[in-house]
Formats: C-alpha cells, structure tokens, sequence
C-alpha cells in the first residue's frame, strides 16, 4: 500500500510542477515580464485592485494532495515539520517559475500554496482518525488520490488537447 502511495505521490509531483513551471507547454505573453513580489498580498490592498480568488484558491487546492501523502508517508514528521516541506516545495517552484522565466516569483503564492499543504494535511489526519485502523484509512486516501490522479490527468490531457471550454492561463 505505501508503493502505491509513493507512486500516486509522484505522479502528482510530477503534474504538479509540470502544470506550474511548464504551463502545460503553452507560451505566454507575461514570460518575458518576470516579477518578484516580496510583499505578501499586495494586489489585495491596493486601491482599484481586482483581487484574484480564483487563482487563490487554486493555489490552495493545487497543494492540499502534498498534504494529503506526506501525512500517509512520512507519518513521523510533526506539524511543522510538514509545513516546512510545503513551504519549501513551494519555494523551490516559485524561484524555478522566476529563474526559468516562466511565472513570478510570488510571496502570496507561497503562503497560500503552504495553507493548502496544511489543508491537506488535516484532511489526511481526519480520515486516519475516523478510519481504524491505519491501513484502511491508507487504502481509503489512496482510492481517493487514485481517481483524482486519473481525473488530473484525463483534465490535463484534454486541456492540453484543447477539448475543453477554458484555457489555463
């Protein structure tokens, strides 16, 4: 159980830096605009400012499933611990989205990508304590993180087919 755990882990990793560093291989004219914004929320108090929480709460979803798995793989890691690897995965990506040129660095989004990890992280834990013993509550998370690695990947595809009515931007 825990491979396939590790296994649905990094199939997730894997789409999840894809989708923030590699823009699902689709160029924008913002790329060659790189910005690095230290201030934590700027956008949201600035006069006239159009606040985006669509793209807040992606930042959040997109990170709840790292909560998710490290609570069911790295069981001896404590709260903070968890939130320092969230806080460093998104670190990393945001420094790579600048370095690269591929986005901004962003201070908000690395608060708000921290806060889905310890959404996630929540969640993984009221399972495991619902569902007794261990085990199943493992099989449980990873019947969850199986359909929705498949439901990412079946959206990822027909987004990158263009077979949907949106278009990631």
């Amino acid at each position: 159980t825990n491979r396939l755990t590790a296994f649905l882990f990094l199939l997730y990793l894997v789409a999840l830096f894809w989708i923030l560093l590699f823009k699902l291989g689709v160029q924008f004219e913002y790329m060659d605009n790189r910005s690095f914004t230290l201030i934590p929320f700027r956008e949201y108090f600035r006069y006239h400012s159009k606040i985006d929480v669509a793209g807040t709460v992606l930042n959040v979803a997109a990170f709840i499933p790292l909560g998710i798995y490290t609570g069911t793989l790295f069981k001896t890691w404590n709260v903070g611990k968890n939130l320092f690897f969230f806080f460093l995965v998104s670190l990393v990506i945001e420094g790579l989205q600048y370095v690269l040129a591929v986005g901004a660095f962003d201070s908000t989004d690395i608060i708000t990508n921290t806060v889905g990890g310890l959404v996630g992280l929540l969640v993984c834990k009221a399972i495991q304590n619902i569902y007794k013993p261990r085990i199943r509550a493992q099989k449980i998370i990873n019947v969850l993180a199986a359909i929705g690695t498949i439901l990412l990947i079946v959206f990822l595809l027909l987004l990158k087919l263009n077979m949907l009515p949106v278009r990631y931007q």
